[in-house]
């Protein structure tokens, strides 16, 4: 099969096992390409018997590396770290495969308790479905080895706080509904909407200004969106999307992404928002904007 053929069948699912591994959708992207680059100019005469889990291996093995080399760098990430958003769009076929699966900001902060090998044994057989045998033959290990690290992985996983059991309407409704309570500062009907020992955290990298700690407590909370509200300027635009699988919200200013949120729910609470307002992790979605 031609290599332009291959990339149009297998392009979404590496994609998602790239961005589920780095929280990136650059570094996503960018070993995808390298990956397909690599591919392109292998020896004709290599025989290849399983392309797609020949690809997974190139990609997997390029995510760790990437993961390895960014060690350092998050050492020093100013403030703190959050997955870059992925917006979906209806008609991006590289977001499809995503959609079915839970790539939530939560879910992916959970991920980075575990090492590069775990996380990608985790992924592989969690979400993708694959065999022992198959995750083994990407990872280099025994079949065996893969079980115990993926037991033991999940174990960890798990210990987490239980996901809602709302729907994806009652989200995105109690999103909206907070939202316009905020603009209208209606205090009463936000804390009815937020939990009282809800979170914030914000990604600005030290390029934006940014709370550089997590902040505690619905009242604080309320408190420290009143006045970022204020600070806007007039022609500011709110937009409902999906965010990383959930109801999320797009903040432009002058036509430029300037934040996204998403949010966690436990019960029919907010128990956390998230908000990525580093310009460096919103880069990919300027060009939608």
């Amino acid at each position: 099969m031609e290599t332009a053929e291959l990339y149009q069948i297998y392009k979404p699912l590496l994609f998602a096992i790239a961005y589920r591994m780095t929280g990136s959708v650059m570094d996503a992207e960018d070993i995808i390409h390298e990956s397909f680059l690599a591919f392109s100019r292998l020896d004709n005469e290599k025989k290849i018997e399983n392309e797609k889990a020949y690809l997974c291996r190139m990609v997997m093995n390029s995510s760790i590396d990437k993961l390895r080399s960014a060690a350092s760098k998050r050492e020093v990430y100013v403030g703190e770290w959050l997955p870059e958003p992925i917006v979906e769009e209806a008609n991006d076929p590289t977001h499809l495969y995503l959609m079915k699966e839970s790539i939530s900001t939560a879910y992916l902060l959970l991920l980075q308790q575990l090492s590069e090998v775990e996380r990608a044994v985790f992924l592989l057989r969690e979400v993708f479905q694959y065999s022992y045998e198959e995750i083994g033959d990407i990872v280099e290990k025994s079949a065996t080895n893969c079980r115990q690290i993926y037991h033991r992985s999940k174990k960890s996983i798990t210990s987490g706080p239980k996901a809602s059991t709302l729907d994806f309407q009652s989200m995105k409704s109690s999103i909206e509904q907070f939202t316009l309570a905020l603009q209208k500062g209606n205090i009463e009907k936000m804390l009815e909407l937020i939990r009282t020992d809800a979170v914030f955290i914000s990604d600005g990298g030290g390029k934006v200004t940014a709370a550089l700690k997590p902040i505690y407590t619905s009242a604080r909370i309320i408190s420290l969106f009143s006045s970022i509200l204020k600070k806007l300027p007039e022609d500011y635009k709110l937009e409902f999307k999906d965010v990383n699988g959930s109801p999320g919200v797009i903040l432009t200013i002058n036509g430029t992404v300037a934040y996204v949120l998403s949010f966690e729910f436990q019960a029919n609470q907010i128990a956390r928002i998230f908000m990525v307002a580093n310009p460096d992790k919103l880069g990919h979605l300027q060009i939608r904007a």
